[in-house]
């Protein structure tokens, strides 16, 4: 077991690089390409003399600050080309290929398309390499507001087709705390959106080949196709609005990563019971399957050696497993989409199987602070995201407060040297009967539990102020929904759903272990105060809370820890100013084509107009004013309708 006495000091530069990613994410304007060179060459400047100089704390704090700030300007100027003005709302004729699995809307689809090439009729046009385009149906408002609209011909991932679209710079609606569309787009490199024309005049889409490009995205689609096929709108246990769970779409969404194939109605029973990071591919997701992936490889490379293979000796089974993890993992995550919470979390488990693959015992906050400086290295505008935050709050304050972590020091370094091998065969049957026998013995069972419990505990309190600052809202039944949903989805129900790749008798199979959580999370919701909502408090008010709550779960005296729930109460209890009695306030939200004007005195809240319906499933008061009232901690006296 090496002691890394260096890395105590080499934490100090992870910190400033983050705090140089969040200076650059900060700033007004992008500074010039050679002032973001400037800054690494300083940077590799300040690296080199903290090694000469005896590895000076300043030296890396200012290196880590520079390579931070540097890095994230490079990222920003390498996606800084989007649409010309002049092309904005033109009719323009476009021929590429379809680059991932189309969304399913209400109306229509919507995808991405790689541009190759691009004409107005009369000359070639240059456009952003990627698009996010809309293919909606031409019916009538009353047919798609009736369900009843006729959807365009779908597209699959690897078609080459020719649109005529019209386009619009990437932008998305400015509402207070609401969701950054524009940051979104912006981080999945998207710099223009647009929809796809079929008016008088128009040329119809034209579907050219198939190009085999994008295989994974290809099967993506076919899979999910496959299962909303096979199992469709099964009569569930109905939800708390009388509406049965559409259990293939949550199917769909834990094996492909198609959120949109979850209806509305589900979404609101998983946020008013804390676990909507369940419901879509997360970090949770990917860590559950490397980890199961791991147990297995680990266990198969012991019983090999036992076996008296010489290769299952070279490398020890902790290691082997480690690797298989990842790489389960990151399969896992290729074909749920890519996304970038799933990327996090890949890029997460790549540095810690690295850093155990060393066979050093490394502190665990340099552990955490080097796999943070990896995803932001890759991802900096992950920094502004809340499942950065929630994710990794979460571990580090688990990480902090394990008590078995002095304890297993020995024992994870002996298991990651391989001395955990052993050279005397067991009869299978005998290993087996002690292995259930020390899993579910009275003291070990209870042992497991009672960590479930109190971990589970942990991350519900620790986290609360974050969820309060990012979505104005805490579940109070969270707590229980997750002690069983957690388990129930991540080793039941998902191993099941991805086993339906090789047979689809194991979709119906997890279609039926849905059924009872489904129950169980509607029945949750349906409690009176299920979930609060509260006024979303500034950062600084959040911060110590956040510092509060863990304050709470840290190990010391009682005495010590109570102090921390004084600085929990300011952000629980903030309530947003009023203006003062003979004055108001006037916000006009962005809704769209349509009017939503929210006036607030000193007693009364009014809101005019609640803004425009898309269709059946999508209107501007549900996406928009029902989480800013919400997070406001509003309630109104009065709706007024102008029509």
């Amino acid at each position: 077991m090496h002691r890394l006495g260096w890395a105590s000091q080499g934490a100090w530069g992870l910190l400033a690089f983050v705090l140089g990613v969040a200076a650059q994410l900060q700033q007004a304007a992008l500074w010039p390409l050679w002032a973001m060179v400037l800054a690494l060459v300083l940077a590799l400047g300040f690296g080199v003399g903290a090694c000469c100089w005896g590895r000076s704390r300043w030296a890396m704090l200012v290196g880590g600050a520079l390579l931070g700030f540097g890095l994230t300007g490079l990222h920003a100027h390498s996606r800084m080309a989007g649409l010309s003005p002049e092309l904005e709302g033109r009719d323009i004729d476009v021929v590429g290929v379809v680059q991932a699995m189309a969304q399913r809307q209400d109306v229509g689809w919507r995808f991405r398309f790689a541009v190759e090439q691009a004409s107005d009729g009369a000359q070639a046009l240059a456009l952003p390499p990627q698009l996010y385009l809309g293919w909606y149906s031409s019916s009538s408002r009353d047919e798609v507001l009736a369900g009843v609209a006729v959807l365009p011909e779908p597209v699959q991932a690897g078609e080459r087709w020719r649109f005529r679209v019209r386009l619009k710079a990437a932008h998305g609606q400015l509402n207070p705390r609401g969701f950054d569309y524009e940051l979104w787009l912006w981080e999945q490199g998207i710099r223009a959106t647009g929809y796809v024309r079929q008016g008088r005049g128009d040329p119809p889409p034209q579907r050219l080949e198939q190009t085999g490009l994008h295989p994974v995205e290809w099967a993506r689609q076919q899979v999910r196709e496959r299962l909303l096929a096979r199992l469709g709108r099964a009569p569930e246990t109905p939800g708390d609005d009388g509406k049965a769970p559409n259990v293939a779409g949550i199917l769909a969404a834990l094996v492909t990563g198609d959120q949109a194939a979850i209806d509305r109605s589900d979404w609101d029973v998983f946020r008013a019971t804390g676990v909507s990071h369940l419901m879509s591919i997360s970090g949770v997701h990917v860590t559950m399957q490397a980890w199961l992936a791991a147990v297995l490889a680990a266990a198969f490379w012991r019983r090999s050696a036992l076996w008296g293979r010489a290769w299952a000796l070279r490398w020890p089974a902790p290691s082997v497993g480690a690797v298989a993890g990842v790489g389960v993992a990151m399969a896992y995550a290729l074909f749920s989409g890519w996304g970038v919470p799933a990327q996090r979390t890949v890029w997460m488990l790549t540095v810690v199987a690295l850093l155990r693959l060393s066979a050093r015992d490394w502190p665990w906050p340099w552990v955490w602070g080097l796999a943070a400086v990896v995803v932001l290295a890759l991802d900096p505008w992950a920094l502004l995201q809340p499942g950065f935050w929630l994710s990794f709050v979460a571990v580090g304050v688990l990480l902090a407060t394990d008590r078995t972590h002095e304890s297993s020091g020995q024992r994870t370094s002996m298991e990651a040297n391989g001395t955990d091998v052993v050279h005397e065969p067991v009869p299978w049957g005998v290993h087996c009967r002690q292995v259930c026998a020390r899993w579910w013995g009275t003291q070990a069972w209870t042992r497991r539990l009672w960590a479930l419990l109190r971990e589970q505990w942990v991350i519900t309190w620790v986290l609360t102020p974050l969820t309060v600052l990012f979505f104005g809202q805490v579940s109070l039944v969270g707590l229980l929904a997750n002690l069983v949903a957690i388990p129930w989805v991540t080793l039941c129900v998902t191993p099941l759903a991805l086993l339906g790749l090789v047979w689809p008798g194991f979709w119906d199979m997890a279609a039926w272990a849905l059924q009872p959580l489904t129950a169980w999370l509607s029945w949750l919701a349906a409690w009176p105060g299920a979930s609060w909502q509260f006024a979303m408090p500034p950062w600084p008010l959040a911060v110590l809370a956040l510092l509060g709550g863990t304050a709470l779960v840290l190990r010391g005296p009682l005495a010590w820890r109570v102090w921390g729930l004084p600085l929990v109460l300011p952000a629980m209890l903030w309530s947003a100013p009023r203006p003062a009695p003979g004055a108001f306030e006037l916000l006009a939200a962005d809704v769209g084509q349509g009017n939503a004007v929210w006036v607030r005195t000193a007693t009364h809240s009014l809101l005019y107009d609640a803004g425009p319906q898309y269709s059946a499933e999508s209107d501007a008061g549900h996406r928009v004013l029902v989480p800013l009232l919400s997070q406001a901690g509003e309630r109104l006296d009065v709706l007024m309708l102008s029509h």
